[in-house]
């Protein structure tokens, strides 16, 4: 039997305002409300709003609250003070990543845990399954709105918002305040696009007050609603990974570049593998790429080298509306990985050049 799909809160707004909804990673999802050029721009140059209500939120309390985090995430919570918040994995088993997530150290023995949307089922599952020693759990994933406000002018739109200090808010670090007139908001320095701005945490039943406070707040500053297609763009244009296209439970965090949010000074899930791994190399790596000739990258597209021979395989690609180029990531031979070097994406049977770069590949 199939899973219905879910819809968030605020569907029928997003609807009414234009959003073009389609099914995504288990819930009806606006992608898009004008294009994705525009929305990319918006952001990149500007301010706009994604409703990402979708992800996941569990809470973890109590006297082992941070034994069962160290135990199950590949980054070290121990190092977070209050306020403070930090991107991590849950390795699996057999050397690949259950999920990617956020970890916000609430207070002395609390924590909140973000996840991806399509994880959430798995990711209970998973962490409810090593809680070994007791911490308490609550898997708040229907409770929560979740709106990103990113871009440049983020800060100065929403200032008139809340009595906290946006611009003191410093990445991946929030605050716990008043935002449109409700209280107890978290108001995180964190987000997807690498544009700045933050993402604003609120109970379901002020989340359409919120929106529309944000709407009122932003308004001089040319602010939209932003879809899931300029999501992946811009974070594509930052090398940011996708669960499920760039990592997945087959990709190692150390062959996905992931090796600094994988801290050897704990024991964890697999911990013994991977260090086993990092030390003794591998055999692929998670890359990015520029396209050097005409063409759009896309998942799954093979990428070979000058003799056409296949080294890897495109994870994500797409037209860079930032930089007007076909831009990329992709696992290659580790021998191809070296930024500079030369690489072919095959797009519709042809071998067009393309360049290992650093990321974020736009630099602007």
């Amino acid at each position: 039997m199939e899973t219905p799909i879910k819809t968030i809160p605020l569907n029928d707004l997003h609807a009414a305002l234009g959003g073009k909804m389609v099914p995504f990673a288990g819930y009806m999802m606006p992608v898009r409300y004008s294009s994705d050029m525009e929305e990319h721009l918006c952001v990149r140059q500007g301010v706009g709003v994604f409703d990402v209500s979708h992800m996941g939120e569990f809470f973890v309390e109590g006297p082992q609250a941070l034994a069962l985090i160290q135990k199950v995430t590949s980054n070290d919570a121990s190092t977070l003070v209050i306020g403070q918040a930090q991107y991590s994995c849950y390795p699996n088993e057999v050397g690949g990543i259950v999920d990617d997530l956020i970890v916000y150290k609430m207070e002395e023995e609390k924590y909140m845990l973000v996840v991806n949307a399509s994880n959430i089922d798995k990711d209970w599952a998973w962490i409810s399954s090593h809680n070994t020693m007791g911490a308490r759990l609550r898997n708040a994933s229907e409770d929560y709105c979740l709106f990103a406000v990113q871009g440049p002018k983020a800060a100065g739109a929403m200032q008139p918002l809340t009595s906290v200090s946006l611009a003191d808010i410093k990445f991946y670090h929030f605050e716990i305040g008043d935002f449109a007139g409700i209280s107890d908001v978290i108001i995180s320095g964190t987000g997807y696009t690498g544009a700045g701005g933050f993402e604003i945490y609120v109970k379901n039943a002020d989340a359409e007050r919120v929106w529309k406070k944000i709407f009122e707040a932003g308004a001089s500053y040319g602010i939209q609603p932003i879809g899931l297609g300029a999501r992946d763009t811009l974070r594509l244009e930052m090398g940011y990974c996708l669960y499920g296209n760039d990592i997945t439970d087959t990709t190692s965090p150390i062959e996905a570049g992931l090796g600094w949010i994988t801290k050897f000074t704990k024991d964890f899930t697999n911990s013994e593998a991977l260090k086993q791994q990092k030390e003794a190399g591998v055999s692929r790596k998670l890359v990015g790429f520029v396209m050097q000739e005409r063409g759009i990258p896309r998942g799954h597209y093979p990428i070979v080298d000058a003799a056409g021979e296949v080294i890897g395989e495109v994870t994500s690609g797409t037209q860079s509306p930032s930089m007007g180029l076909g831009i990329g990531m992709g696992y290659v031979q580790t021998g191809y990985s070296k930024v500079g070097t030369e690489i072919y994406i095959q797009i519709r049977n042809k071998n067009l050049k393309a360049q290992i770069e650093k990321f974020p590949l736009y630099k602007g």
